[in-house]
């Protein structure tokens, strides 16, 4: 019987969505109807559970599972023996302290003898040493941030996405103390088998993730600006250079960093580049 492994991901909440638009669009094929707690890959040797998040870290350290898509924050603050495989770039957040908003805040010496809620204890006492700071932390699973307002703590951390939740009760953010995004974490045992497998998927990972950040450019351009032109479009390797029916005139076909974008379209229309199309990557094998 072929080996496969066993991925776990959010069975609802802020990475449900996009851990399954993730696995779908590296091809692996199941279905996600109901309640399900799992699901056989119909394409690819892997079954997909469907668990708490906050289960996933000790589930792959263990070996139920062998490897989990969660969030940057819970593997901080579960601190299992996991290795972390890539950064998804989705799903961003960041764990933050919040005060009263009508608290004279002037650092993190505010803290000093304080109460703190949290759902982070791991994560906060370890920032809280770090800074040399002795405060109470008490442990809330849930409704961190109305705290304050009943009395239980003097301020919260919790994670933060808009801020608004903080805003709607009364709060205000300080300090940030962790940046965190989806990524995948693995058992640190698996066979030989299952680490292939695993290898393979993040193939399909990594292209993926190449062409959600870069986008297929084509154009006309004349062709005495042909060496400045693709100067700015170097490309994975060269731009693809073709010759228009139209003398003295070539399309130039080659990739582009989003990020880049409006600055690289710019500085072509100032070369002469005209007819300019963006056509969106759906994979990237490089």
């Amino acid at each position: 019987m072929q080996d496969k492994i066993t991925i776990a991901i959010q069975k609802s909440g802020r990475l449900y969505d996009k851990s399954v638009e993730l696995l779908k669009e590296c091809g692996i094929r199941f279905n996600t109807y109901g309640n399900r707690l799992k699901a056989e890959a119909t394409n690819f040797p892997c079954e997909i559970l469907f668990l708490r998040v906050s289960d996933i870290p000790a589930y792959v350290e263990d070996g139920v599972v062998d490897i989990g898509i969660i969030g940057e924050n819970v593997h901080i603050e579960k601190n299992k023996f996991i290795d972390v495989v890539d950064y998804l770039g989705f799903s961003k957040c960041r764990v933050s302290l919040a005060v009263p908003r009508e608290a004279d805040y002037g650092g993190l010496e505010y803290f000093q003898g304080k109460k703190v809620a949290t759902s982070y204890p791991h994560t906060l006492k370890s920032f809280f040493e770090k800074k040399n700071i002795q405060a109470e932390v008490h442990l809330i699973n849930g409704s961190v941030e109305i705290a304050p307002s009943i009395g239980l703590a003097d301020a919260v951390c919790d994670i933060v996405s808009t801020g608004s939740t903080l805003l709607s009760n009364g709060l205000k953010e300080v300090e940030t103390i962790l940046k965190s995004q989806a990524v995948i974490v693995a058992n640190q045992n698996l066979s030989p088998d299952k680490r292939a497998l695993l290898n393979k998927l993040m193939f399909r990972v990594k292209a993926y993730k190449k062409a959600k950040h870069t986008k297929y450019i084509l154009m006309n351009a004349p062709n005495d600006k042909l060496d400045e032109i693709t100067a700015i479009i170097p490309g994975m390797k060269s731009p693809t250079i073709l010759p228009l029916a139209e003398e003295g005139w070539s399309s130039v076909h080659s990739v582009i960093n989003e990020d880049d974008f409006w600055d690289i379209i710019d500085q072509l229309q100032e070369k002469g580049a005209g007819g300019i199309l963006i056509v969106p990557i759906e994979k990237m094998i490089v």
